[in-house]
């Protein structure tokens, strides 16, 4: 009787199989004759195409993510313009395909165009590389219109043609797609004079759910407030455009690179630098890169090298800057100078892939409130650093403007009482040290728990990592705001809450999902036919 029973139970199951299986195939096929018969065939690649392992590759920036193992999409929409992506939007609904949304395909987990889950629904992407227009209008103050597909670098480049006095505070990557980085927040050298990349963001368009173009009005104030930096992974639609505020920068700054060794005495001059970078005047950033048994001071200084050198001198003499050490030239130029090095020109920021995105890598992040003591930088000079397998420290000094803002202002919640962001990388050149190298970023995180935030131990969107927690999807076929939790209040803080009641005002139905994707919490959730059976994502 009991095997009779168990017979009957393998058979279900292997019959249930069988019907979801042959159930998301049906789904697939029709959704893919949707796209047929509403955008041009030669946007659409599919898995048989023999241009799709190309196109996939084309904004893949990490080999870890790109391996006969990835759950690849079962498509990639190359749009360039809107109706493109409300007609795959609408296909996706209609047929029940989730999209993932690229526009430089930096995403550190690479979710932006595959699914860590080998059992999850099909998905398609988005890929926004061809959606790239830059219109800068002069006024007061200038804006400029940018498409999600154009990266930092042509945004800078279209900026600094325009003027010589004109900036936008973001990444220091020129080839870090607008979309991904805007939504994460955006910070870079200028942040202490100007804030985030997200903090000038003054309107945007966004193809909703049910494939609707909305702008900051018609989305609503919680939904434009949400995708100014709690967006991280296309969780609320597909943002198009976005229109920005520029700042104004002087027609000369300042730039220098100091690198200190150990033996120079790179332990007691980080240390100092702990409390000395946040102090500093807003118009003046000094990062630490730690790689080795090397400290390198990387700075920018809106103004002259003659207002430059009194300021270090009685603010930081222990770094001993001098002269020879000052490079003048205008802000487009500092921004080639700072990423690529001496010798780079601006027309270099055009470039879309860099010598450096195509290599293995692993990141995560931390945030400091509480300068960190001596013999602990000593530790991690002399041992972590000095490891056949390390990685690099890359610390960026908060304070000045970014600090100023309200932590509820923006999603980023990163504001007073931060010294610095630390990101913690590490990069190898084949997949068989993935272990060491790996190893060497999660031990290190795990050294410092005592030493940075806490309650809860703060993280950075952009710097997304899976290691903090991965979404569950519960009642009603969406996402658990609970799982969420896990990893979205280390993101977000108290934010992250109201992110997930944003999301349940345009996206109830959780359409727009992924392992890291904000969940909705709302009284109701209406199922649709989307709402199919899946795991993650």
């Amino acid at each position: 009787m009991a095997s009779s029973r168990i017979m009957a139970l393998a058979m279900l199951i292997i019959s249930s199989f069988f019907f979801l299986s042959t159930h998301t195939q049906a789904s697939s096929d029709s959704f893919l004759q949707c796209l047929s018969a509403s955008i041009p065939n030669q946007i659409v690649f599919t898995r048989s195409s023999p241009s799709f392992a190309s196109v996939l590759a084309s904004s893949v920036r990490n080999p870890r993510f790109l391996t006969a193992a990835t759950v690849k999409p079962l498509c990639i929409v190359t749009a360039t313009n809107a109706s493109h992506v409300q007609a795959t939007v609408v296909c996706g609904r209609t047929h029940g395909v989730r999209l993932r949304v690229r526009s430089g395909g930096h995403d550190y987990e690479g979710l932006s165009y595959r699914s860590v889950r080998a059992d999850a629904t099909p998905f398609a992407v988005v890929d926004l590389a061809g959606f790239r227009s830059v219109r800068v209008t002069r006024g007061t103050p200038a804006t400029a219109w940018v498409d999600s597909g154009a990266t930092l670098g042509e945004l800078y480049y279209a900026i600094g043609k325009v003027s010589d006095r004109l900036a936008f505070p973001a990444g220091l990557c020129p080839t870090v797609g607008v979309g991904g980085h805007l939504s994460g927040g955006g910070f870079g050298m200028l942040l202490r004079r100007h804030g985030l990349a997200a903090d000038h963001v003054v309107d945007a368009l966004l193809v909703n759910a049910e494939g609707r173009l909305l702008n900051s009005t018609t989305m609503g104030r919680d939904v434009f407030w949400a995708i100014r930096g709690g967006a991280g992974g296309g969780s609320f639609g597909i943002v198009l455009s976005w229109r920005v505020n520029l700042v104004a920068v002087p027609s000369k700054v300042t730039v220098f690179n100091i690198p200190k060794s150990v033996q120079q005495g790179a332990i007691d001059i980080v240390t100092k630098w702990q409390e000395v970078a946040p102090a500093l005047p807003d118009e003046l950033l000094v990062r630490v890169v730690a790689q080795g048994q090397v400290a390198n001071f990387q700075s920018l200084y809106l103004g002259t090298c003659d207002a430059l050198l009194p300021v270090m001198s009685s603010r930081f003499p222990e770094l001993g800057v001098d002269r020879n050490h000052c490079k003048e030239m205008n802000w487009l130029q500092s921004v080639a100078n700072i990423f690529l090095g001496d010798g780079a020109t601006v027309e270099d920021l055009l470039k879309r892939t860099a010598s450096g995105d195509a290599v293995f890598n692993k990141a995560t992040s931390d945030y400091v409130r509480q300068a960190i003591p001596r013999d602990i930088w000593a530790q991690i000079f002399t041992s972590w650093l000095a490891r056949p397998t390390a990685g690099l420290m890359i610390l960026d000094p908060y304070g000045g403007k970014i600090a100023s803002v309200s932590e509820s202002e923006t999603p980023f919640p990163h504001r007073a009482g931060v010294l610095y962001n630390v990101q913690y990388m590490n990069f190898w050149g084949s997949a068989g040290e993935e272990a060491a190298r790996t190893g060497w970023v999660r031990d290190l995180y795990t050294f410092m728990a005592p030493h940075v935030s806490k309650n809860p131990r703060e993280a950075y969107v952009n710097y997304k990592d899976l290691s903090l927690g991965e979404n569950m999807v519960g009642g009603g076929n969406v996402t658990s705001f609970e799982a969420g939790r896990v990893w979205g209040e280390k993101y977000y803080k108290g934010n992250f809450r109201r992110l997930a009641m944003a999301k349940a005002q345009i996206d109830p139905n959780d359409y727009f999902r992924n392992e890291q994707s904000i969940p909705p919490l709302g009284n109701q959730i209406i199922l649709t036919n989307v709402a199919r059976v899946d795991h993650a994502a």
